[in-house]
């Protein structure tokens, strides 16, 4: 994986992931039918692997405050280290070549989040939250655009931002409870 993640796909050949992985590539070959089929399956691996967010029932226990916090610092705990990040970028820049990573990318990390907290959003009338699914696309939203553009596009010292500073902002202002100062 390292192999595609630093030099992207089109510079990636086989004899450096075999040399890489040290193995041969007819070994490769046995399990893989070519480069693409390799590439998928790793990015598959690595994005379901990863993106397995801790969503079990005690990720959704307690406050709706606590819990909207907590989902946002898993989220950046689970997605914002170096591999991740490069990850990304390879799905991004690959995303016309391999429409289908990118559609994985979306299904396991961005929908998954979003039916989860459209659901959690419906079990809590009481936060009278009108379009569940828009508040959970705008919160899951805001997350994923801090992360391109903080780190995906390098923009952290051109505009910085904190991650508390966004989670104490966004988590407010999703429950329809901000503060003015």
């Amino acid at each position: 994986m390292q192999v595609f993640l630093q030099q992207g796909y089109a510079n990636t050949s086989m004899d450096r992931v075999a040399a890489a992985a040290g193995v041969s590539k007819q070994t490769i070959y046995s399990h893989f039918q070519d480069k693409e089929g390799l590439f998928t399956a790793l990015i598959r691996r690595i994005t379901i692997e990863r993106i397995q967010l801790e969503f079990g029932t005690e990720m959704l226990q307690g406050e709706p405050e606590a819990v909207l916090r907590r989902l946002a610092q898993v989220y950046f705990d689970k997605l914002a280290s170096e591999e991740y990040m490069a990850l990304i970028r390879v799905v991004i820049a690959e995303s016309n070549r391999f429409p289908e990573l990118a559609q994985l990318y979306t299904r396991t990390v961005i929908q998954k989040g979003r039916q989860i907290l459209s659901d959690f959003f419906r079990s809590h009338p009481e936060l009278k939250i009108a379009d569940p699914e828009a508040t959970a696309h705008i919160f899951f939203g805001s997350l994923v655009s801090f992360l391109i553009s903080q780190e995906i596009l390098y923009g952290k010292h051109m505009m910085p931002l904190a991650q508390d500073q966004l989670i104490d902002t966004l988590v407010p202002m999703v429950l329809n409870r901000q503060r003015h100062q």
